[in-house]
């Protein structure tokens, strides 16, 4: 058995797309039929060598996905085969088996705990989440990633009350699943800063009551006049910018500014921060993943999706073969697409 795969060999070069032999599965391991897997700037900044050496090469990648379980590996008892799952980066309830390799005409082919890129993978219990029959698998595949940790940094994280003012630097995915989240939360001013006028369109789609193109003025000025100059009570960064995170701490209010980093810089860039910013009462935290639970959160923003509240078809700028990776990541780093999608019956 065996399945295809794009494969980083070398940083800074396009993924080749590569047969690989299937291992046999290890307690706790599960064979997933990939159907669509997420496109996220995680794994542009390793193709681009953004995250600094990498010692794993040649490695597969992808980090959320969606599939049907095939077979699973002795003590599996979370999923059982013909399921539909979510595939996540974020750890869940169940066996955790950190990597797995594949045999190719490279030799070996790392993988860790969890690659989407590819047909057919092997992955294990803890990153997989079962869905409701009548989730559309297009859909489920943003559950991975691009929602959790976005609605995840306002559910869980924030936890914003109603009427309330909240700022997303950067309307990509993750910002748009926080703009979704916001939206639900009753939030009272909600503004999205970008510098694609389409993206910026998009947040209002999905319910920013106000946008603001940072080519275009000093976003942190702009918000300061939409608030009244008392600034906003959150700020949710996913750009992943330098400038952006520092302009997501300086929007905040005075006596409890909550901002929150979602993106992630490059290998060895810093932020600068005021400290007296921090002694009038000013906060910055990190997310991991949102602090999402997986196993509670993704079913119930299943459940949000066919009920009509999670617009997550909307989120889908365009799918693309699995032959067509490297154009995916292309469009991403050019900020062409919100949530690209590989489609891997295609």
């Amino acid at each position: 058995m065996h399945t295809d795969a794009a494969v980083l060999v070398e940083l800074n070069q396009p993924l080749r797309l590569l047969p690989l032999d299937l291992p046999d599965l290890k307690p706790g391991q599960v064979l997933v039929d990939v159907a669509y897997s997420g496109v996220c700037h995680s794994q542009l900044h390793e193709v681009r060598g953004r995250r600094g050496p990498d010692r794993f090469l040649p490695h597969t990648l992808g980090h959320e996905g969606s599939g049907t379980v095939t077979a699973v590996g002795p003590g599996v008892a979370k999923v059982r085969p013909g399921d539909r799952v979510v595939l996540t980066w974020i750890k869940g309830e169940g066996a955790d088996v950190p990597s797995v390799s594949y045999e190719s005409v490279l030799g070996r082919v790392n993988s860790g705990a969890l690659s989407t890129f590819m047909r057919r993978t092997v992955t294990c219990e803890n990153r997989l989440v079962p869905v409701p029959a009548e989730m559309p698998l297009r859909e489920a595949a943003l559950l991975g990633c691009a929602l959790p940790t976005g609605a995840g940094v306002v559910t869980n994280t924030a936890n914003p009350p109603a009427g309330s003012a909240l700022v997303v630097f950067g309307a990509g995915g993750i910002g748009l699943s926080a703009v979704m989240a916001a939206r639900l939360h009753g939030v009272g001013t909600l503004i999205a800063v970008d510098v694609v006028e389409q993206k910026l369109a998009d947040a209002r789609r999905f319910g920013a009551t106000h946008t603001v193109n940072a080519c275009h003025c000093d976003p942190v000025a702009a918000i300061l006049e939409l608030t009244g100059g008392r600034g906003a009570d959150f700020a949710v960064e996913a750009a992943g910018r330098r400038e952006t995170m520092e302009a997501a701490f300086r929007c905040v209010r005075d006596k409890g500014g909550l901002c929150v980093l979602a993106g992630n810089l490059p290998h060895g860039e810093q932020i600068s921060l005021n400290p007296f910013d921090l002694i009038r009462g000013k906060r910055i935290v990190g997310t991991w993943g949102g602090d999402t639970v997986s196993d509670r959160d993704l079913p119930r923003y299943a459940r949000l999706f066919l009920d009509g509240k999670l617009p997550l078809t909307d989120l889908i700028s365009r799918e693309y073969p699995l032959s067509g990776v490297n154009a995916a990541l292309d469009d991403l780093e050019g900020g062409r697409v919100a949530r690209a999608l590989i489609d891997m019956g295609a």
